[in-house]
């Protein structure tokens, strides 16, 4: 070494331009070597020169990655790479202050001690090796670098208020993912950065933070070695971390070490604590931005007078402890532990037997444990290397291609693959090492390969779940104040720059649900402001769409196609709804006030479309006295009474009064005063939503499905939600209210005293079963009892019939043996002694015999007569009235309709069953003479005034 050779320390704070420093001097050599902390950097400072000098003269020299061009000048190395003996002009270690790392302080140390350049050396570091350094080190000289810009602590911040431009740093690999998970859904997303990532991976990530596709960044502890990135906030999210033995709180030179990457340059920067990381000490704190620490006064030191003699003598002499007091002896490293655990194994024992064996052992042991699954596992991998390379003296290409190839697969999450990229580091780290591999070049460029397409997967992994670029985009474009473009297609979806952000319904922008936090926040502002002008275009499109794009739903919802655009609130008049229309605040009001209209105009055309009988009685000036009051009332009721709320008003109506409402549409029922036209489906919709508006109803009656007669009555439903729907409730069922008018007048014509069973058409009217129906009648107040007998064949009717024509002596009132009796209020005697119809004979004629009891089938083990014993029974009911009704009309008298006198059904000799039932069809009649009873006569009834034959009636009564 020359004698005037330069050695020099520069010291100082980080953001000194030590590095940058260094690399100067180092380029102003003919040759120089430069030995940094990480590979990443390493890569870093590598492409720095490379794009100084060209690549021809620059090397590369680490652990998994070597590019050595045959005429290198200089070396940019990894420190625990650096070749000895080159012999450079120049030679510089950077952060030497790791001379006091437990895991890696000796290699710095050996540096420290032994590696010298030819003309100038310098180790660059914290202020804190000054007395470690000038004790060690003969003729060192000190240059003192001050920081280029202030660094000022801020305290403790949530990581949703942190600032743009922030790194985030943890200390373990699942706490940095949570926080670039939670910053993804609040910030838009961050980028990661860890020691453990390939150079290209993390170039990768950190171009998405430079290029500002993301605002945050999430590290380890290995941004303070040395990158160079534009970050003004450092916020620590934990004070410990895990040193491969123990967890233990950071020293304030480790604090400082990181927080120095806030304000790069000229800029000023702020550190301070977020989640759940305790505050700083103000001493802490203090001496971080004072960039005052202890000195450091011991270093770690490892031998490297290494012999090979033996595997003992090789153990031993990497366990000589220093005879230096400023020295202290370095923790057992990874390697040494290896070499112990391999020692210990017979068979690498047998193989170890010579120095040339020994050095081949321990090169094997260096190789460092990229895997991380165990100690165990990693010396059983060193010890399958070390035996392919002293059986062989190379590892096999089979082998090799079957390691490689297993992790060749870029499919899995970030997880799997950021396994494999350690796995694949093992084989580039032996495929770097002179002589282990057959094919050296081959192999290197092969898992380099490899490695290349599990960073590019592993970026993409990262990128896909720790940044939403459509939400960084849209931040970006907002910062930069840049009109947004936005696209709406016919499905509604929104999207702006080409990011799907939501949905357009109606007036109202929808964003995406998965969107939450601060994305959600970025995205509507983004999205409002981009939909400014299709608000307006949609607006005028739907002021001049028809009225059949337009509905309104049962809940008072206003649909435009499958949109909702409004909805309907009750107004001063149960008739003229107001509307509250769905626009966006920022569509503006213009935009509002236009769709407000049109829904205006819609609702009010479709009441006077639906309801037009309704308000054409509302509007008649010609009505007056009770006839105006009572058209009020049914304007209020939405043209539907039930007839006991109003049977008063109803008796004090006169005929003309009756006359004028009728010629409305109104019709005066038993039981209900309606307009039957305000019963189809879409008027009884619309009365409903109208009638729930009007009652200021949280939840909506709805309609009943068109053209059913009944609907079931469901419990605890109020009366008042039949009567609207235009039904009312009996038992089970509500019947339609038309339909139960039409009931009635069946009903009115029967002997509710005596009994009378149901006939086809009441069962027709009302669409139900003779079960149902007996219940829909025990709902109007009629009791029903049920009996059976035995069922009738239409073959036996007919014969009895035919039978019956062809005896002229017989009394051709008597009933035909078990002919089934007419239904109640229907059979009268003149039909029965009406002879039979000659098309009856015919049929009878043409019909199949009556098998004999010879050709009828027996059962085994019964008698033929066994099997004509035995009749079909069917079930039947009796009604009868169970008491005066409310709104029951006045009985008839006998002229005009009642059973009583010569046109009546007797009642007392019809044959009774058993329980004092009549019987049913079947059952034989008296066939002697018939006897009726007369009755004192009784004052003549008025004439009902609601019978449609009203005014008929009453004339003949003025004639007589």
């Amino acid at each position: 070494m020359a004698g005037h050779a330069r050695v020099a320390a520069i010291l100082g704070p980080t953001n000194t331009g030590k590095t940058h420093y260094a690399i100067d001097r180092m380029l102003g050599y003919r040759t120089g070597m430069i030995g940094l902390p990480l590979r990443l950097l390493a890569r870093e400072v590598y492409d720095k020169i490379v794009a100084a000098r060209g690549p021809s003269v620059v090397a590369l020299v680490t652990g998994e990655e070597r590019i050595m061009p045959p005429r290198a000048q200089y070396w940019v190395c990894t420190v625990e790479a650096m070749p000895e003996g080159m012999g450079c002009d120049f030679v510089g270690i950077d952060e030497i202050q790791l001379c006091a790392d437990p895991e890696r302080g000796h290699v710095f140390t050996d540096r420290l001690l032994r590696m010298r350049g030819l003309h100038e050396t310098l180790f660059m570091g914290s202020d804190t090796m000054r007395g470690p350094i000038s004790e060690l080190v003969e003729g060192v000289e000190f240059v003192r670098r001050e920081r280029m810009s202030q660094l000022t602590y801020t305290g403790s911040k949530k990581i949703s208020r942190l600032q743009p431009r922030t790194a985030i740093v943890g200390f373990s690999v699942e706490n940095v993912y949570a926080i670039a998970e939670l910053l993804r859904r609040q910030k838009g997303g961050a980028a990661v950065v860890m020691g453990a990532l390939s150079p290209r991976t993390r170039n990768a990530q950190v171009d998405l933070y430079q290029n500002g596709e993301v605002d945050y960044l999430v590290a380890t502890d290995a941004i303070g070695m040395g990158l160079n990135l534009d970050i003004n906030h450092v916020a620590f999210s934990s004070l410990t971390k895990f040193d491969g033995r123990r967890m233990r709180p950071l020293m304030p030179n480790e604090l400082a070490q990181i927080a120095g990457r806030a304000g790069r340059g000229m800029a000023n920067g702020t550190f301070g604590v977020t989640g759940e990381a305790g505050q700083l000490t103000e001493d802490v704190a203090e001496a971080i931005t004072n960039h005052r620490f202890t000195p450091l006064k011991k270093l770690n030191w490892r031998s490297a007078d290494l012999r090979f003699g033996t595997l003992e003598t090789l153990i031993a002499s990497l366990e000589v402890s220093p005879n230096d007091d400023r020295l202290v002896k370095a923790r057992e490293a990874d390697d040494l532990q290896a070499l112990k655990a391999l020692s210990a194994v017979a068979e690498v024992q047998a193989r170890a037997s010579s120095p040339q064996s020994v050095q081949l052992l321990w090169d094997v042991c260096r190789i460092p444990d990229f895997r991380g699954i165990s100690h165990a596992e990693h010396a059983g991998l060193l010890e399958v290397i070390f035996g392919h390379l002293h059986q062989r003296g190379a590892i096999p290409d089979d082998f090799l291609a079957r390691q490689v190839n297993r992790i060749d697969r870029t499919d899995g999450d970030i997880d799997t693959l950021s396994k494999r990229l350690a796995y694949i580091r093992t084989w580039t780290y032996v495929a770097q090492r002179k002589a282990w591999v057959h094919d050296e070049s081959h192999w290197r460029e092969q898992t380099r390969a490899v490695e290349d397409r599990l960073s590019d997967a592993l970026h993409e992994r990262l990128t896909q779940r720790f940044v939403d670029r459509r939400t960084s985009v849209l931040l970006r474009r907002l910062k930069q104040k840049e009109a947004l473009l936005a696209e709406v297609n016919d499905k509604g979806e929104v999207t702006v720059e080409g990011e799907f952000v939501g949905r357009l319904e109606g007036f109202r922008f929808r964003q995406d649900k998965d969107a939450t936090g601060q994305e959600a926040k970025t995205l509507k502002t983004a999205s409002l402001q981009a939909l400014a002008p299709h608000f307006h275009l949609r607006a005028d499109r739907f002021y001049n769409a028809p009225d059949t794009e337009m509905d309104y739903t049962e809940q008072g919802g206003l649909m435009w196609g499958d949109q909702a655009v409004g909805k309907l609130t009750a107004g001063d008049d149960p008739l003229k709804p107001r509307i509250v229309a769905f626009v966006d605040e920022e569509a503006g009001p213009d935009v509002a006030q236009k769709v407000q209209r049109r829904l205006q105009h819609f609702i009010d055309r479709k009441i006077a479309a639906l309801f037009e009988p309704l308000l054409n009685l509302q509007n008649d000036e010609t009505l007056n006295g009770l006839a105006r009051g009572f058209a009020f009332r049914m304007v209020e009721s939405m043209g539907i009474l039930p007839r006991a709320d109003v049977a008063d008003d109803v008796k004090a109506l006169d005929q003309d009064a009756r006359g004028v409402l009728r010629k409305h549409g109104i019709r005066f029922g038993q039981f209900t005063v309606f307009m039957p036209l305000l019963l189809k489906p879409a008027p009884t919709r619309l009365r409903l939503v109208l009638w729930s508006l009007a009652k200021n109803l949280d939840i909506f009656p709805e309609a009943p499905p068109p053209g059913l007669v009944t609907v079931p009555n469901v419990a605890d439903t109020p009366a008042e939600h039949h009567t609207v729907s235009g039904y009312r409730a009996a038992g089970d069922r509500a019947i339609r209210i038309d339909m139960l008018e039409r009931l009635a007048d069946l009903l009115r014509g029967q002997d509710s005293r005596g009994g009378f069973e149901a006939n086809p058409d009441m069962l027709s009217i009302t669409g139900l079963t003779l079960e149902q129906f007996a219940d829909l009648m025990g709902g109007l107040g009629y009791k029903a009892e049920k009996g059976e007998r035995a069922k009738v064949r239409a073959v036996d009717v007919a014969v009895a019939e035919v039978t019956d024509a062809a005896a002229p002596d017989q009394d051709a009132a008597a009933p035909v043996e078990d002919a089934p009796v007419a239904d109640a209020g229907q059979a009268t005697e003149q039909a029965a002694d009406a002879p039979a119809p000659v098309d009856a004979v015919a049929e009878v004629a043409s019909a199949p015999a009556v098998p004999s009891v010879a050709e009828t089938e027996v059962a085994p083990g019964g008698t033929p007569d066994a099997a004509l014993a035995e009749p079909e029974v069917e079930v039947f009911y009796t009604f009868t009235w169970r008491g005066n009704r409310p709104d029951r009309q006045p009985r008839r008298d006998a002229t005009k309709g009642r059973r009583d006198g010569a046109g009546a059904k007797p009642q007392g000799d019809r044959p009774r069953g058993g329980k004092g039932k009549p019987k049913g069809k079947g059952q034989p009649r008296d066939a002697g003479a018939k006897s009726f009873q007369a009755r004192p006569p009784k004052k003549e009834k008025q004439i009902d005034p609601d019978n449609p034959f009203a005014a008929a009636l009453m004339g003949l009564k003025n004639k007589d």
